[in-house]
């Protein structure tokens, strides 16, 4: 913990104003750098948060020999881009969910980052929260037995505006990349790669996907039961229902949450709950790889990573949706 690890934030928006405050929580680290393309916005956000430096451009925060890692937080489209920019720099890379538009862009980010030895990990931070991993142990178990099918939803209402980022079809707006992404989490690290998909979805005027039912089939005989949308608040959970009872990670599933696990007719739920985003579980993680001179996280792999760009790749297929 004697090194003060250096963080820098790329794109200033909603997630990294959320990102940015359960680091100021996370002893051993420090905001150091922000970058915006717009000079005022990278002051304002800086003076908020104590970061040393403000830069109006992504290229100067990458060029400061003093930034250890950074946070890369702007549209999906751009995620490639940036990575790329900072790993060419030597800076450990934090790079938001999804990792990029699709699998080749991936696998051009994990080729760079292995040429210049550096760290990369996707920032998909439900898979460190301490509620996630309490049943991740729990399936791994088999308290309950095998998975024999998986619920899980997330949803809710914007009007529609196409100047907004989340309907910018060029920027990866719409449902799947930006919430389906949870659901399909929640599948492919409890119950692995499904053999077979099926997928379902509604457009706005514009092309992007206003919302996506999916059905993921395996050779177990498990099922995943999946749905993303923008049109409507869903009860936004998860529910594994086992051999031998049921675990239910409650509203919202992929943030600090409550967890039952019933079996038996006996119920038992656990509060996760914190006082912050959680963002810093997966802030920890991070810092501990760089403290270890590791260049691929454990938990949130490469291998993992392509799986999820590529299981989006196979829904994209199914319901003709084209970036």
């Amino acid at each position: 913990m004697s090194k003060i690890i250096n963080w820098g934030i790329i794109g200033l928006g909603n997630i990294a104003h959320k990102f940015a405050t359960d680091l100021l929580t996370v002893e051993g680290a420090k905001l150091y750098a922000v970058a915006s393309r717009h000079q005022d916005k990278a002051d304002d956000f800086a003076k908020t948060y104590d970061a040393t430096k403000a830069y109006d451009s992504y290229e100067a925060l990458a060029k400061d020999p003093n930034v250890d890692a950074v946070y890369i937080a702007t549209p999906h489209a751009l995620h490639k881009a940036n990575t790329l920019l900072c790993l060419e720099h030597g800076i450990a890379v934090l790079c938001e969910k999804p990792f990029a538009m699709h699998s080749d862009e991936v696998r051009d980010m994990i080729a760079k980052a292995k040429e210049k030895n550096v760290l990369l990990m996707e920032a998909l931070w439900t898979y460190f929260l301490p509620h996630y991993q309490f049943v991740l142990k729990a399936l791994n178990n088999k308290t309950y037995g095998e998975i024999k099918t998986l619920e899980a939803d997330f949803g809710f209402f914007r009007e529609f505006d196409n100047s907004s980022r989340l309907f910018k079809k060029s920027l990866g707006g719409g449902s799947l990349l930006d919430i389906g992404i949870y659901p399909i989490f929640a599948a492919l690290s409890t119950l692995g790669k499904p053999d077979d998909i099926k997928a379902e979805a509604t457009f706005f005027d514009n092309g992007a996907d206003s919302s996506c039912t999916m059905t993921f089939n395996y050779k177990s005989g498990a099922t995943a039961k999946i749905k993303s949308t923008l049109l409507e608040a869903t009860p936004t959970k998860a529910t594994m229902y086992c051999e031998k009872g049921t675990i239910t990670l409650h509203s919202m599933f992929h943030m600090p949450t409550t967890v039952t696990m019933a079996s038996n007719g006996k119920e038992d739920t656990l509060d996760f709950t914190e006082n912050v985003h959680g963002y810093k579980y997966e802030i920890l993680h991070f810092n501990a790889l760089i403290r270890q001179g590791k260049t691929e996280s454990d938990i949130m792999t490469f291998k993992f990573s392509k799986q999820l760009i590529e299981t989006l790749d196979r829904v994209r297929g199914l319901i003709d949706l084209d970036y």
